[in-house]
């Protein structure tokens, strides 16, 4: 069954029926009703461009993943995130439109998306330190929500982060009330606003503590297997090698444990990890008893959030900003325990 013939058979409109599929405010809940039961006993699912015609909307969100050197979002935590935003955007009847940007050439392309009249809004990922995209979309004119924060002021537009700073400096002051003194932060790339955060977390932890920092003990780069393999090899060849490692990533974590075991050391009683555990589908982090101690926070989780946000800002048009703050709580696992070194 088309719209045209599902429409004949309740004896309303084309547009009535779209807008009541839609969740449109003007049609009456008695209506909407009756136009889901039909839709549903009829097996009706609506087309989204056909959607579009009726309701003035393109019924699409736009994704614009910066080329970035070294991005950050070459990894699943992104195609975690993006698996969770389309949850929402099915359920509503939206596509998604995704576009791969050259950095230089990313502001052309929010602007074509929004002259072609191809997306009703944006999700803004990866937002660095000092970001002009911001900026960029608040004169381009669409709703957008941002996956994270920016520095200086996150009052004037939306979004949805995690506690970075608190949940790394809980982590780093957890390590250190086990006797740990020598902590390596193995971190993102910290021109990214949530590893700057981290970075600051573990730094605020240690001057608390008054344990000063070693910056050689601190590194930065892209979440790889790899280089949480290659960064604690060169970590435990120092000739005062860190107890603890602070890592920013479940995958950087599986390289760092890969390290340890390849020198002969035991995870949680030789050396300790926490890292960060976005609780990926494809990499559990066990079951009752977690392998990592970790700041969990399901990135999953916040693709939905961040989707049901801004599909509510197009929908509620004049509405003030809306902002979120996931906390990522530490769940205690096997990779941490007291420090032996003394």
């Amino acid at each position: 069954m088309n719209l045209k013939e599902l429409s004949e058979h309740l004896g309303l409109s084309q547009t009535t029926v779209s807008r009541a599929l839609g969740g449109y405010p003007e049609v009456s809940e008695k209506t909407r009703r009756r136009v889901m039961i039909a839709a549903d006993h009829n097996n009706y699912h609506p087309n989204a461009r056909a959607k579009g015609l009726a309701t003035g909307r393109a019924m699409a969100i736009g994704h614009v993943i910066s080329l970035y050197s070294k991005n950050e979002l070459v990894n699943p935590i992104f195609a975690e995130f993006i698996a969770g935003a389309s949850e929402i955007y099915t359920d509503s009847g939206y596509e998604i439109i995704l576009s791969i940007a050259r950095d230089e050439d990313e502001g052309k392309i929010y602007n074509q998306l929004k002259s072609k009249k191809s997306v009703d809004g944006f999700i803004v990922h990866g937002p660095r330190v000092d970001d002009s995209r911001i900026n960029l979309l608040k004169k381009i004119g669409l709703p957008f929500v941002v996956h994270g924060r920016i520095s200086g002021d996150n009052s004037g537009h939306s979004w949805i982060d995690i506690n970075n700073n608190r949940a790394f400096k809980h982590a780093t002051s957890f390590l250190i009330d086990l006797g740990h003194t020598n902590i390596s932060l193995i971190n993102g790339i910290e021109s990214m606003h949530f590893a700057n955060q981290r970075r600051e977390g573990y730094l605020s932890a240690l001057a608390e503590n008054n344990i000063p920092y070693n910056p050689a003990l601190m590194k930065s780069d892209e979440l790889t297997e790899y280089y949480g393999y290659h960064s604690t090899l060169s970590l435990l060849a120092l000739a005062n090698p860190p107890t603890a490692f602070l890592v920013s990533s479940y995958i950087v974590a599986l390289g760092v444990r890969r390290a340890i075991s390849e020198r002969g050391l035991t995870l949680g009683r030789d050396v300790s990890i926490i890292t960060h555990d976005d609780e990926l589908s494809f990499f559990s982090n066990g079951e009752e008893t977690p392998q990592f101690t970790a700041t969990k926070s399901s990135v999953r989780e916040a693709g939905k959030r961040a989707a049901v946000m801004l599909l509510d800002i197009i929908q509620n048009p004049g509405q003030a900003p809306q902002n979120e703050v996931m906390i990522a709580e530490l769940t205690v696992g096997l990779s941490t325990g007291p420090c032996l070194k003394r």
